[in-house]
């Protein structure tokens, strides 16, 4: 057994033993009240789901097994000492446990590289596509087309013991994984660069190949990519791409039919497309006001406007968060390092000046501080990606790292499939008024 999958099962059997243990014994013990309320909005708060590899504080942020942004980025190895921390490291600490060292690292870098061959089947069905699909719809179904490509599958059909699932589940989430890079390039080439590929370097990282397959090698811009990777990655189980991965594969689907899924969800306005609604909401406002460097004044009259027409400031608000996401905070250092005086960022500067005071105006918003979205477009379009419809494909390569990490999980635990009890609205009327 190739060592880092024995780490994991090592590790992992001894969690299995727990989820036993409280599934045997203490099933019955209550640990929340659901009310009318959380039914109605999305069941926001109802503890539901277990999901080991992050954690949502409203207060503090994201923690990656226990480890917040910030830590992330001084104790996961690195290329070198100057720049950002390899998603690979991310990936071990989300399904081992623990922070790796650089040689479980680079091991894990060695091991995508040989596993990301894409099948031609799957160009294929890329390029049977309309050229004006969505890099979404473009990238589901790519993922999709590799389902033959499936070990779980394969094994399931022919009888394997349930006790093995999670043993062909990782590797078809190597797999998966280690193509999602190509995919996305290809998609961006074909969609943005007249189809003129550029073919991997498997000497490189994965995110560094990432950039490179896409056409962007400089060194800052591999650095970006490891960043958004690493901050993109997870985001607890209950978010829409997360949870419908979980819930596909509950099902006993395979990995890709269950992310293929998840990146539908992913692609939603009020998901990961979010991204992309941020640069275009900025160019809007350019246009509006004609000029491309408003004042504070005029940004702060159209922030006004937006609330005014019932839309949203896209990039602001969090369905849990209640101050400024840390991911944003490493993006605008990031910024700070390395970019002088780029307009579009110095209009997201100003955006974070101006925004939270006219959001707290109303009175209505819980969160009025920047969520990751409100800065990830600027960065890529700084550095030449400046096709904003395809952002929320990089969003999706990123998200795999822990949604698939936490799928072999839910093999290894031997998580039944999902099946919440629903009821007519009626029901909860005759709840509420005491008739029932």
């Amino acid at each position: 057994m190739e060592y880092i999958k024995n780490r994991f099962y090592q590790k992992a059997s001894k969690w299995t033993v727990d989820y036993q243990r409280l599934k045997k014994d203490h099933s019955d013990k209550v640990i929340a009240q659901v009310t009318i309320g959380q039914v109605l909005t999305g069941m926001k708060g109802v503890p539901s789901l277990v999901t080991d590899t992050s954690k949502l504080d409203a207060n503090e942020g994201i923690r990656f097994r226990g480890y917040s942004i910030p830590e992330l980025r001084e104790k996961l190895p690195r290329l070198n000492k100057e720049g950002e921390p390899l998603p690979e490291g991310l990936f071990y600490l989300m399904l081992v446990g623990e922070i790796p060292d650089r040689d479980d690292v680079l091991n894990i870098s060695k091991d995508w590289a040989t596993r990301s061959h894409v099948p031609q089947h799957t160009f294929d069905v890329i390029e049977s596509m309309p050229r004006n699909s969505k890099p979404m719809t473009q990238f589901s179904m790519a993922i999709l087309s590799m389902a033959t490509e499936s070990i779980f599958q394969k094994a399931y059909r022919a009888g394997v013991n349930k006790k093995y699932y999670w043993d062909t589940t990782y590797e078809d989430v190597m797999n998966l994984i280690a193509r999602l890079p190509r995919i996305a390039a290809y998609i961006y080439r074909r969609e943005f660069h007249n189809g003129n590929h550029i073919e991997p370097n498997p000497h490189l990282d994965w995110a560094g190949n990432l950039a490179h397959m896409m056409g962007h090698d400089s060194e800052e811009i591999k650095r970006l990519l490891r960043l958004y990777m690493v901050i993109h990655a997870d985001h607890e189980g209950g978010n829409v791409s997360a949870h419908t991965a979980h819930l596909v594969g509950s099902a006993l689907s395979n990995p890709y039919y269950a992310y293929s899924a998840a990146m539908l969800g992913l692609a939603g306005p009020l998901h990961g497309y979010a991204n992309q609604e941020v640069i275009n909401w900025i160019f809007d406002m350019q246009k509006s006001l004609y000029t491309e460097n408003p004042t504070k004044e005029q940004i702060a009259d159209y922030c006004h406007k937006t609330l005014k027409d019932g839309r949203v400031i896209p990039g602001y608000g969090h369905a849990v968060l209640r101050k400024t996401d840390p991911r944003f905070t490493a993006q605008k250092e990031f910024a700070e390092k390395y970019i002088k005086n780029d307009n579009l960022i110095n209009i997201v500067n100003t955006l974070y000046e101006v925004v939270p005071g006219v959001l707290k105006e109303t009175g209505k918003v819980n969160n009025p501080w920047p969520n990751v979205d409100a800065y990830s477009g600027s960065l890529l379009y700084h550095y030449g990606i400046k096709e904003y419809t395809f952002y929320t494909v990089l969003f999706g390569v990123s998200r795999a790292l822990g949604v698939l990490a936490s799928l072999i999980t839910d093999r290894l635990y031997g998580m039944p499939i999902e099946r919440p009890t629903s009821h007519p609205l009626e029901w909860y009327i005759k709840q509420a008024e005491g008739t029932a």
